[in-house]
């Protein structure tokens, strides 16, 4: 079970002329009886790879993006927004150009085609550590929407609060509890990630909903005159407000990262020589999606804008039916999030059964041991999103370090291990310009965060 060379540009590559698939081959080398159990699936559709990767890509990191534009301004803003999605679609060309070289399937399959065992157990952790912290986010963000946080020492009412009052049955941890159960559970259960392609449409449609909904408020406050002038620039007085543009990196690469579900996708395509115009189509529609939310978001509430955007929300927006509204973004992006933990939590649970069960067979083939790990997950998520209480730093931190290494830093190096004798000298070049880049900014941006979280601490001790 192995992906042929690259077809002629004239020659459509069916899901008919390369064999099936399995749910565990996205992930895994080949092993014995993969090809047992989808003799009937034909193929996903274009429409489902492109709604499947760019669920993948929109997930909480829409909700920084405006706090990215208070940082830098307008201008640089929406160009690094620009440019972060060119040098994404790149790194994916590399690993899909080096799969079909070295005919793997899998993105541990190419770690582990270029650098050996550890290699590929060098990029089943970084997925570990970046799914599991993201579906965190994504959990703690939906208990903050739906029954309130009080993490910021101010306690800021949820959905279900604010309509029915305080109870024990909207608390944060019951509420957690039934969705997890309710939603989680059965969208996790399904071994093929095309059969996520309905709930990831609805998905992008609940995210540009709560775009336009944004774009909506800002076009009302604008013409009432209730909007000032944005700032088009960083605001620079001394070396620490330049140090400080940088911690906008790892906001940026985590808000693109879908490196981990690019070979799912292509494995499933029916036609699979059109995995680059998926990614293509999917990183324009997710970077308009971004730009948008960022100048809107941003333009809604200036300097007052938080790092999760969606905490703006629960205050009055000076228009009318101010709540209605508010409950209405909130409401659209926490069921986005829902819907967007299957597709992220797909590739978690394969990497992991790679690596606890190496020599096993086929995760599709062992109803057991597929139980075991999903519930063993999100038993893992459902603890880590009770007990951890601020989303933003763990978020930073997988941003800085686990996402930038999937993203950049291990596509760059495959291409300059260069196997198979493929890779140009302007490949090269690019490769050595993203692990500078990816290396330094993201040095610069922990530095900053952790300076920033010693002075305030140092901050009551001095008072």
């Amino acid at each position: 079970m192995t992906i042929e060379n690259v077809a002629p540009k004239n020659e459509r590559r069916s899901r008919k002329n390369k064999a099936v698939v399995d749910e565990k081959a996205p992930l895994l080398p080949k092993r014995k009886d993969e090809n047992e159990g989808f003799d009937e699936f034909n193929g996903a559709s274009f429409s489902g790879g492109v709604f499947n990767l760019s669920t993948t890509i929109v997930g909480a990191g829409i909700m920084a993006l405006p706090a990215t534009m208070k940082v830098l301004g307008l201008i640089l803003g929406v160009a690094l927004i620009i440019f972060m999605a060119f040098l994404t679609q790149a790194s994916i060309e590399l690993l899909l150009r080096f799969s079909r070289a070295g005919k793997t399937v899998s993105y541990g399959g190419l770690m582990g085609d270029a650098f050996g065992k550890y290699g590929k157990i060098m990029l089943q952790v970084c997925v570990l550590i970046n799914n599991i912290g993201v579906l965190i986010v994504y959990m703690i963000i939906i208990g903050d929407v739906l029954s309130g946080t009080s993490s910021s020492g101010v306690h800021h009412s949820g959905i279900l609060e604010g309509w029915f009052g305080e109870h024990w049955w909207n608390g944060r941890f019951f509420v957690l509890l039934l969705t997890t159960l309710l939603v989680f559970a059965p969208l996790s259960c399904f071994k093929r990630i095309d059969s996520l392609r309905f709930t990831s449409a609805l998905s992008v449609a609940l995210a540009v909903a709560f775009l336009v909904i944004t774009i909506g408020i800002s076009i009302v406050k604008l013409i009432n005159g209730g909007i000032m002038m944005p700032r088009l620039l960083p605001a620079i007085s001394d070396l620490s407000s330049v140090i400080k543009l940088f911690t906008v990196v790892p906001v940026l690469v985590t808000a693109y990262i879908c490196h981990y579900n690019v070979h799912s996708i292509d494995n499933e395509l029916e036609d699979s020589t059109q995995i680059k115009s998926v990614v293509r189509t999917a990183l324009a529609l997710c970077s308009t999606v971004y730009i948008m939310t960022s100048i809107f978001g941003f333009l809604l509430f200036g300097d007052g804008t938080l790092d999760d955007v969606l905490a703006n929300f629960d205050t009055d927006l000076g228009i009318p039916y101010s709540t209605i509204l508010n409950d209405a973004v909130r409401v659209s992006y926490a069921a986005h999030l829902m819907l967007v933990f299957p597709i992220v939590f797909y590739p978690l649970r394969l990497n992991l059964d790679d690596l606890l069960f190496p020599s096993s067979r086929p995760l599709v083939l062992s109803n057991t041991r597929f139980a075991f790990v999903t519930v063993g997950l999100i038993s893992v998520i459902f603890l880590g999103a009770n007990f951890i209480p601020s989303i933003w730093d763990a978020f930073q931190f997988t941003g800085a370090t686990a996402a930038v290494c999937l993203g950049f830093i291990f596509p760059a190096a495959i291409t300059l291990r260069d196997r198979h004798h493929i890779a140009t000298k302007k490949d090269k070049v690019l490769c050595v310009f993203m692990i500078v880049l990816a290396v330094f900014s993201n040095l610069v941006a922990i530095y900053s965060d952790a300076y920033a979280l010693f002075k305030k601490n140092a901050a009551p001790r001095a008072a």
